[in-house]
């Protein structure tokens, strides 16, 4: 079952949803917890209530949110389910607070009034920067109700090509700048399309082609106004540098007591019998 596009006000409680589950996560209470004293804050005229009670089911019997949300299909696209996959995998990269982050965005841009030039556009930057699976994720892509017929059929296509040809290149080919290129030089367009770019989209991939694709990205951004993409943040651990320090001081110290015993008597190994073991403190 495909999902349809809901009401407005659904989009903006879910993007209050991931926002306050991105904000609260850091006060390292449970995903139930958090979901449990969410749902009350969240306006009961919508859906989302009863799509979060189903959520809290099968937490507290798989631990996970991500099959719950590929079952409400008719609620939560099959990219927003890829992408809590993605977060819950033990094998990956992608944490919960930037897909929490990316869900957010992505919710309050389709509140705001989506396109689907700039949604593909904030979707597939969102797998290229976080490095997630093209086939996993253009599939879900595709089935995202904001595209018609045309654009899950291109993106389908995509998913074979990517990775063989240039982004910008096919960005190019299937807009409305390479169609009236086409038109002006007299040359058929059986074959060529589907154009679902406009002329102003075209123009900047072509400007891009042969360039770094996140040149491409930032230049869409900008132009067409989609938010930009969350990056993921590396923790700062500078914090513990000091207290690494010391301890490695600490057993250079040891290490060079006992060079300096050997050097004058040799070593007394009986101190490092059993029976010594706790009145001292060996270096590792």
């Amino acid at each position: 079952m495909s999902t349809p596009i809901l009401d407005r006000a659904e989009y903006i409680e879910q993007g209050y949803l991931f926002q306050l589950l991105r904000e609260r996560i850091g006060e390292q209470m449970p995903m139930q917890e958090l979901l449990e004293q969410l749902r009350l804050e969240l306006l009961t005229t919508t859906k989302l209530p009863m799509a979060i009670d189903y959520l809290l089911t099968e937490l507290k019997h798989s631990g996970m949110m991500a099959p719950a949300m590929l079952r409400l299909s008719h609620y939560f696209t099959s990219f927003q389910a890829y992408l809590i996959e993605a977060s819950e995998s033990e094998t990956g990269r992608f944490d919960t607070v930037t897909a929490l982050q990316v869900l957010e965005a992505d919710a309050k841009y389709r509140a705001a009034g989506a396109t689907a030039a700039g949604m593909f556009l904030y979707q597939f930057e969102a797998l290229c920067r976080n490095r997630l699976n093209y086939d996993k994720g253009l599939t879900a892509m595709s089935n995202d109700p904001i595209y018609d017929d045309a654009w899950a059929k291109w993106i389908l296509i995509l998913r074979a090509q990517v990775g063989l040809v240039d982004l910008a290149d096919l960005l190019f080919l299937a807009s409305d700048d390479y169609k009236r290129r086409l038109i002006d030089a007299d040359e058929t367009l059986k074959g060529k399309g589907p154009f679902l770019f406009g002329e102003k989209e075209g123009r900047i991939a072509f400007g891009n082609r042969r360039k770094e694709p996140l040149y491409l990205f930032a230049a869409m951004q900008r132009h067409l106004g989609y938010p930009a993409v969350p990056r993921p943040v590396h923790a700062n651990r500078d914090h513990e540098i000091i207290p690494q320090l010391a301890r490695r001081i600490e057993r250079l110290d040891a290490r060079i007591k006992l060079l300096e015993e050997e050097q004058r008597s040799g070593i007394d190994i009986t101190k490092f019998y059993e029976s010594n073991k706790s009145k001292l403190k060996l270096p590792e």
